[in-house]
């Protein structure tokens, strides 16, 4: 390969993290209710293959060319009948890179007062709507549970070939998992780290 051609293929390239395999966005939707700020979550319906039952926050995998502000409004459009125009983006938090190998971009909204009186959750997507008062978060600590991220080295690797030791010491990790409990609901996971 010449430099002309690296140059070519990388010039215009957007790096993102290596190994990455979905893209998804997520609407952390605020409302105004009572003179406060709240967090407004849904439950996924039950009748759902993956995740059946658990609090989230409206979204899901991002389209090509769509920008996570682009997906998060569609769905939450989708999942809760809130329009677009209905919701003031504020910004984008920090995201997730999940050892699965995908991203969990979050976008932070302010749903309107019509825009939350048109919540109308989608039966196929969506088991309810709640919503819980942003200073229960602050001044509530979360339970936290930590799991190991462990090695899992197939016997057959070739330690000798790749010049290391046997008893090489590889990388470990640890994953937070946080959970708040609201009025029968557990916020917990991604959902609640984000």
């Amino acid at each position: 390969m010449t430099i002309s051609e690296f140059e070519q293929e990388f010039m215009g390239h957007v790096p993102e993290i290596m190994g990455t395999k979905a893209h998804y966005a997520v609407l952390v939707p605020l409302v105004e209710r009572d003179g406060e700020l709240s967090v407004l979550y849904e439950v996924r319906a039950r009748t759902l293959r993956r995740q059946p039952g658990e609090v989230c926050f409206p979204g899901g995998r991002m389209e090509a060319g769509e920008t996570p502000e682009q997906c998060a409004l569609r769905e939450t459009e989708e999942e809760l009948a809130i329009p677009r125009q209905e919701v003031e983006v504020l910004g984008r938090p920090d995201f997730i890179c999940n050892q699965a190998g995908f991203l969990m971009q979050p976008v932070l909204g302010l749903v309107s007062a019509a825009g939350f009186a048109a919540v109308a959750p989608s039966p196929a997507e969506v088991g309810e709507a709640f919503t819980v008062p942003l200073a229960f978060f602050r001044e509530t600590a979360p339970e936290q549970y930590v799991y190991a991220l462990q090695p899992d080295v197939p016997g057959d690797f070739p330690y000798e070939t790749v010049g290391i030791p046997a008893d090489y010491r590889w990388a470990r990790g640890r994953v937070e998992v946080p959970i708040w409990y609201w009025q029968g609901h557990a916020v917990w996971g991604m959902t609640a780290r984000l």
